[in-house]
């Protein structure tokens, strides 16, 4: 040991590495790693590069690196048909461009998904205010006309009620200081992220100074020129007429709104359907009760027999095997299969995984054709088990018995014969389809899998396999994972979208039914008196509730027609970016339509009744 570093933050790629050692060690322990060839690429290259040079100039200069190292293999036709390039990407779009070369750009669409709801939130609540300020245009019309006749200017009036604006957005800044602090904690657990309030910060002091100033002359705005345009002689003459059409800016509004609360309602249930759509996928394997080891020292080299046989003895364990990769990933690729002279192409590559012999009994392959590895493994040294995918790619109807020629590059050309046919494996992305791959006999593992007495309790089982680890290799921490936990964690990005969307639209839908509830309250208040009448003359409160309810459930209706066809397109591309993907059904958009139509009523029908219910003679005794 020669030092100890501070430990790295959260919001790192690295926060779980335990120490740093010299690549010079990696290669001693595994000296297969010096005779890998340019087209291998297991490692990840980090480079610095001079200061002030220009990263695309230097990526420019690079590019051919490797397609010039390769191109006189002749067995590298398939990279040179690619042609393959290296470039430079930035420490500082790691984080949100880091698969750059898969153009996995899901980091930053996340980021942008969540602001634009954010952006969605924020304007329903600008339009509340809107609403509920010209709604109330009335009663502050004879203001406005006095303080007209006694000589207050247009631009005098817009700042006043600009101002107001502005001290109810200050408001709500300093409520949602208040709430963020209180709900920090809840919502790091939610996103995964450990987030603080930088209160120290004048960026986050001008951003805040900037956002109020934004949302005050955006909710304020339209009422402001709206109340100060009334002309104050009609006003006190009490002669103002608001016509037909005046309520017409509040009803677009009022559509605007639920049009995109219909809308995230409709995104929301597909993002958790397609959640729950990748989890009931069959995953090819039995990843229940499968434990998983990664051998991370050189002392596990020629104990695998031994390992084995004393975690059978325990009883706790039913079977052990060995494998170049974990259950739920893929570390080797190559491409060079042929057979009789006609190459298959591999367009993505193919997982080629070396295995042990019990690999296929302890994962739990579920075969289709032929049959696993030899018990001992005599006489399938040069043996494949191939998955479906690969069974495609070779396009025959019985692969069994078939022989292929591999010849990867990094190794000599070596003829196989299949000896069966297994389930695909989800390996990587239960979204993505499955990666054509074979297996085979080789002493190239990585990982230990153990598959656990399902009539033993796991934490009976764990301190036994412990014990044997640390008698057999004492210098190797017990570091175990369990198969269908890592597999879990393959939806914690889609989840944690689900449950981010999921929140901004109860809180989109709840602002939207406040808003909506306010409005229904002021017309059943403008409409006390034509109520009352109607009372008198002898309708009924199902009739008066039907009147007061329609206007509104119109106007919803109208939403759900508008939001529909914008949810599917905009849907339909996000489920394009996983080639397995759920289909959207029409009945996601009926439920939503039905569930916007029932709140409404639920929002307005208080009001409603509450009207309805009022005695006549108390609204009309001023008559």
């Amino acid at each position: 040991m020669t030092g100890v570093y501070e430990d790295l933050p959260h919001n790192t790629e690295f926060q779980d590495i335990k120490f740093l050692a010299p690549f010079d060690l990696y290669t001693a322990a595994n000296p297969w790693v010096k005779e890998q060839q340019w087209n291998n690429w297991f490692l990840s290259i980090y480079t610095e590069i001079t200061p002030g040079a220009d990263f695309a100039q230097v990526s420019q200069i690079i590019k051919d690196i490797e397609i010039n190292n390769i191109k006189n293999l002749p067995d590298s036709r398939e990279q040179i048909a690619k042609k393959p390039q290296i470039a430079l990407l930035p420490m500082s779009s790691w984080h949100l461009y880091g698969d750059f070369y898969l153009d996995n750009r899901e980091p930053v669409r996340m980021v942008w998904l969540i602001g634009i709801i954010g952006a969605f939130v924020l304007l329903l609540a600008c339009i509340n205010f809107m609403n509920l300020s010209t709604a109330r245009s009335v009663k502050r019309a004879k203001e406005v006309g006095i303080r007209k006749a006694v000589g207050s200017l247009r631009a005098q009036l817009v700042g006043q009620f600009l101002s107001e604006s502005f001290l109810v957005v200050l408001l709500a800044l300093i409520l949602s200081f208040l709430l963020v602090s209180l709900s920090l904690t809840w919502f790091n657990n939610i996103a995964s992220k450990e987030l603080i309030v930088p209160w120290d910060s004048y960026s986050f002091w001008i951003a805040s100074a900037v956002f109020v100033i934004i949302t005050s002359l955006l909710a304020g705005s339209y009422p402001a020129f709206y109340l100060s345009s009334f002309q104050p002689v009609k006003v006190l003459k009490g002669a103002m007429q608001t016509g037909r059409f005046a309520s017409m800016p509040r009803k677009l509004l009022i559509v605007v709104q639920f049009t995109v609360s219909v809308s995230l309602i409709i995104g929301t249930l597909l993002v958790y359907r397609q959640i729950q759509f990748a989890k009931s996928r069959p995953v090819g394997y039995e990843k229940t009760g499968l434990l998983m080891v990664e051998k991370k020292t050189s002392d596990f080299a020629g104990k695998h027999e031994l390992l084995r046989s004393e975690l059978k003895n325990t009883g706790v364990v039913l079977e052990v095997a060995e494998s170049r990769s974990s259950t739920t990933g893929i570390t080797m690729w190559n491409a060079g299969f042929s057979s009789n002279g006609k190459e298959f192409d591999c367009p993505e590559g193919c997982g080629t995984l070396p295995v042990s012999t019990q690999y296929g009994k302890t994962i739990g392959w579920h075969f289709t054709n032929g049959r696993d590895f030899g018990a001992t493994g005599a006489g399938d040294s040069t043996g494949f088990v191939i998955n479906e995918s690969f069974a495609k790619l070779l396009g025959l109807k019985n692969p069994v018995g078939e022989n292929l020629t591999w010849s990867p590059g990094h190794r000599k050309p070596k003829t196989y014969t299949i000896l069966g046919v297994v389930k695909d494996m989800v390996a990587l992305s239960p979204y993505s389809s499955a990666i054509p791959t074979v297996f085979f006999l080789e002493d190239n593992h990585a990982w230990i899998n153990i598959r656990l007495n399902p009539a033993i309790a796991t934490n009976v089982a764990l301190p036994k396999i412990e014990a044997v680890f640390e008698k057999i290799i004492p210098s190797a921490p017990f570091d175990y994972k369990f198969a269908d936990q890592e597999y879990a964690n393959k939806f914690a990005a889609e989840e944690r979208i689900g449950k981010l969307a999921g929140f901004f639209t109860v809180l989109a839908a709840f602002i939207s039914c406040l808003g909506l509830f306010g409005l229904a309250s002021f017309v059943a208040e403008q409409r006390t008196k034509e109520i009352g009448i109607r009372k008198v003359l002898g309708a009924s409160v199902a009739s008066l509730w039907q009147m007061l309810s329609r206007d509104f459930v119109v106007l919803v209706i109208v939403s759900c027609i508008i939001s529909i066809p914008i949810a599917h397109y905009y849907m339909s591309s996000w489920l394009e970016n996983y080639q397995y993907h759920t289909e959207i059904s029409w009945w996601i958009f009926a439920a939503t339509g039905i569930g916007a139509l029932a709140v409404t009523l639920l929002t307005v029908s208080y009001q409603a009744i509450k009207a309805a219910l009022l005695d006549p003679v108390k609204s009309l005794r001023s008559e």
